[in-house]
């Protein structure tokens, strides 16, 4: 793979007009406004991270990691730039210069596909396939399809949520470049390739978009002709992933040292621990010399050092293995190549993640709740897509947006719209529908 043809600002669904464009070098960042104005990245705002939203105490919802992963991936992206642009200053002049744009943006769609209720929400969409109601279905679709269904993830829905397009939008859905939607796509092969994990990056109705933008781009094909499509990943898919890596696990302990989860003297050793001896120090002191007293000042001071460690180490550690991501060779994520200290602090943290934090009453109480509200949905819309002639099914599809084909013809596409229709509800929007078809929340009269 080569850097002069990986970054491209042809627009899907628009590629007749490529020639036509003249103004190159605003293309990517046409791309990341149009996701800051669109109503999929506003609803984030009302989708668990993995606290729920308790009230005076503010944690972060999807839309504000969404956020700060972008920031993280706009440094990411302008220190890879300028260190590669010293390596190959062939680089310098060329769209290459614009892959800070181009990996904030994809940050700000990262999380664009996931439902309501944050992992458990995903859950319960492939254990109703897998395990529910809907095992009944497998016979009536394609094998292909069925193994999108009981595979559901969010990163293959954000990939249909930009490219597909749906009722009233134009071809190419969001029409957005090249280059960005191939750096959303952070598991480059089609469900049937998923292996153990299950993990995937785009559905059956969305590979062709995909295979075109890739051979385009020209990404390794890893599958053979008649072998499930799988290519390497798009290089700035590392940096997207990065910056996600280090919001999610570091932004995690700040808020769980806000909601009391975890202890002020616990917090500010497990974010110490990514410094030697010598950094503490001079950290502690100029803490000390600004006159920060308070703690939880203290913890975002040190949240955001911690931050800055990783970012420079990962984008040393991007550059410093660029040949093994051009060749689609690299093993593991950008994590995995960082400096042992700062390594073992990230995996201390994770650990201590696990036990603490995710497996915390509220972070479980949410997940409970969301699953069983989940199941309910998908129980009762998917009937809606299997007889739409009962007069229940009737009165629940138009509940639909227009957007969503609940009405065609075809069995697959109904099914379909009901994945598009829930995963794209807000938990607000989910708890409401879920009380409505229950019987237990009636609107005033």
């Amino acid at each position: 793979m080569n850097w002069q043809q990986l970054i491209s600002n042809k627009r899907l669904g628009q590629e007749i007009r490529h020639p036509e464009r003249h103004d190159d070098r605003s293309e990517f960042k046409r791309d990341y406004d149009r996701l800051i104005f669109s109503a999929p990245f506003r609803r984030m705002q009302n989708k668990t991270q993995v606290f729920p939203l308790p009230g005076s105490i503010f944690v972060h919802n999807r839309l504000t990691h969404s956020l700060e992963v972008a920031s993280v991936g706009m440094s990411l992206g302008n220190d890879v730039a300028r260190e590669l642009k010293l390596r190959h200053p062939e680089l310098t002049g060329t769209l290459f210069e614009e892959i800070g744009t181009i990996v904030s943006t994809a940050c700000l769609a990262h999380d664009m596909g996931n439902p309501p209720f944050g992992h458990s929400g995903e859950k319960a969409i492939q254990a109703f396939f897998r395990e529910g109601k809907g095992m009944e279905l497998q016979h009536k679709v394609r094998p292909e399809f069925w193994d999108n269904l009981i595979h559901f993830e969010g990163n293959a829905n954000a990939f249909r949520l930009l490219a597909h397009r749906f009722h009233g939008r134009r071809e190419g859905g969001f029409v957005m470049t090249y280059s960005t939607l191939a750096s959303i796509v952070k598991y480059p092969y089609s469900s049937l390739a998923a292996g153990k994990k299950g993990k995937f990056g785009f559905f059956c109705f969305e590979e062709h978009y995909y295979r075109r933008i890739a051979d385009e781009l020209g990404l390794r094909r890893l599958s053979a002709d008649d072998e499930p499509l799988r290519y390497a990943r798009h290089p700035l898919v590392y940096l997207v992933e990065a910056a996600d890596d280090i919001c999610y696990e570091i932004m995690d302990i700040e808020d769980a040292h806000k909601l009391r989860i975890l202890s002020f003297d616990e917090t500010m050793q497990l974010l110490l621990g990514f410094f030697d001896n010598c950094q503490r120090e001079k950290i502690l002191k100029r803490i000390d010399e600004e006159g920060i007293t308070d703690n939880n000042e203290k913890v975002v001071y040190l949240r955001a050092c911690a931050i800055g460690k990783l970012e420079s180490e990962c984008a040393r550690a991007f550059v410093e293995h660029e040949s093994e991501i051009l060749n689609g060779t690299l093993k593991g994520c950008l994590i995995d190549h960082i400096t042992p200290l700062v390594s073992d602090a990230y995996r201390h943290c994770s650990e201590l993640s696990v036990q603490r934090i995710y497996n915390s009453k509220p972070v479980l109480d949410v997940e409970l709740s969301g699953y069983k509200i989940m199941e309910t949905l998908m129980d009762a819309l998917i009937e809606a897509a299997v007889s739409p002639e009962k007069f229940h099914s009737e009165q629940l599809r138009k509940r639909f947006s227009n957007q969503y084909d609940i009405n065609s013809p075809d069995f697959e596409t109904r099914v379909m719209a009901v994945i598009d229709f829930i995963s794209g509800m807000t938990d607000v929007f989910a708890l409401d529908i879920y009380q409505k078809i229950q019987g237990i929340s009636l609107p005033i009269v």
